[in-house]
């Protein structure tokens, strides 16, 4: 690690010189403090990475919860562990804060947990060269929460988090929530006493902020046919099956919304047969069936992705209307289950994204465009966007995010925690 370090530094040194005289006498002094405690933070970045903290290792979470409790009080912060009911089996979140009467109160948003399992082969830090690192979660999102600190310890050694609010929520659960109604009644009654929420999923680079998510919600559909010799399949008696039922739904639901603007829908798993059974906490599925009995039964589970409630209510309502309009002899429902609701883009997201494109410019780096609405899936941020302005996508970036093999792009990690720390700077004066 120590070879890449000092070319690490090198690289974000002339952005800066060149925006020196854009900065205050407080941001230049914020900038020289992210240099002198860089290393710090590639350590602790390493430290964090190479704990494995799937969704389902409770341990695993907590243990990297425990870390960040003992960085975060090192900066003046109060921290405490929130569990959740035992019927969500997963750890709990961490939680810091600090209190205070001057300026934009702030809520800051990150997750412990991975994609990764216990289970699944494990790759650590590992430096592909001087720009690059791998490891699991290294972008999402253990490489934001570690910006999150970095910007905050730099604000605490300089005496500028004094008298302010801010509180920092790293959720254990984000990757796979138990149940995102009693896993999420603290974080959102927490959100509500704040002015702002900023989330720190993977950046696109220096270029893009995330002004708006869509929602993730879920669905089950179930067809029933009446179980006969397949010789007779499509006759008055033996009718379509269940399988011919679940297909013209799942190619009507196709023909109907495939070009709706923001709006997707994907099942995800079908199974059909004489018998049928679907495990919804592991995702197996099963079936007995013969090429010549007529299906009885088909399951099919999917998702349906979104920008606003009410371009939910609609795509369901069709949906319903859809599977109503049975084949003869067959029969269907559809039920659905609510997920993550989306972040919609207003006008105060798109002025914080404003905010922030100034920063970078201040800082060299260029202007900051809203992405796309469309271009991000769900997100915690998205539990609170409607009580407050929001803004997501301020975390490290990177690629392969879900994959063996996800990386980090250390050359703009330093960069990406300067332009953070004089947004939090400003924002909180």
């Amino acid at each position: 690690m120590k070879r890449f370090f000092f070319a690490l530094l090198l690289v974000s040194t002339p952005l800066f010189s060149f925006a020196q005289q854009q900065l205050s006498k407080d941001e230049k002094k914020l900038i020289e403090r992210i240099d002198k405690n860089y290393q710090e933070t590639v350590q602790l970045l390493e430290e964090v990475i190479n704990i494995n903290s799937g969704s389902l290792n409770l341990e695993g979470v907590r243990e990297v919860g425990r870390i960040f409790e003992r960085e975060f009080q090192k900066i003046g912060f109060q921290t405490e562990w929130v569990d959740v009911p035992a019927e969500v089996k997963r750890a709990g979140h961490f939680v810091a804060t600090r209190k205070g009467t001057k300026g934009k109160k702030l809520f800051l948003i990150g997750h412990l947990d991975t994609v990764f399992e216990k289970d699944m082969p494990f790759t650590p830090f590992t430096w592909l060269n001087d720009s690059t690192a791998t490891g699991q979660g290294a972008n999402d999102m253990k490489g934001g929460d570690i910006l999150v600190l970095a910007s905050l310890k730099a604000m605490h050694e300089l005496g500028l988090l004094e008298d302010r609010t801010i509180t920092v929520y790293f959720n254990g659960d984000e990757e796979s929530t138990g149940n995102g109604t009693l896993s999420r009644q603290d974080f959102i009654a927490r959100a509500k006493t704040h002015d702002l929420a900023l989330a720190y999923e993977t950046a696109q680079g220096f270029g893009g902020a995330t002004v708006a998510r869509r929602g993730a919600s879920g669905w089950t559909l179930k067809t029933t046919g009446k179980q006969g010799h397949s010789s007779g399949v499509f006759g008055q008696n033996a009718g379509y099956g269940a399988i011919y039922e679940a297909a013209r739904i799942l190619n009507e639901f196709r023909e109907a919304l495939a070009g709706e603007k923001y709006l997707t829908f994907n099942p995800g798993q079908i199974v059909g047969g004489s018998d049928v059974n679907i495990n919804s906490s592991t995702g197996a599925g099963s079936s007995l069936g013969k090429t010549n009995i007529v299906a009885r039964e088909t399951i099919v589970t999917g998702d349906l992705r979104f920008l606003g409630e009410a371009q939910k209510e609609a795509a369901r309502a069709k949906m319903r209307e859809i599977v109503a309009k049975n084949l003869h002899q067959t029969d269907a429902e559809i039920t659905f289950s609510n997920g993550l609701p989306s972040m919609e883009p207003t006008p105060g997201n798109y002025a914080l994204a404003e905010t922030l494109s100034q920063v970078s410019q201040d800082l060299g780096y260029g202007p900051v465009k809203p992405g796309d609405p469309g271009s991000r899936g769900a997100g915690d941020i998205s539990f609170v966007a409607s009580f407050m302005d929001s803004l997501d996508g301020l975390g490290a970036s990177g690629s392969g995010a879900h994959a063996p093999g996800e990386t980090i792009n250390m050359k703009q990690f330093p960069a990406l925690i300067k332009r953070n720390t004089i947004l939090l700077y400003r924002l909180t004066r």
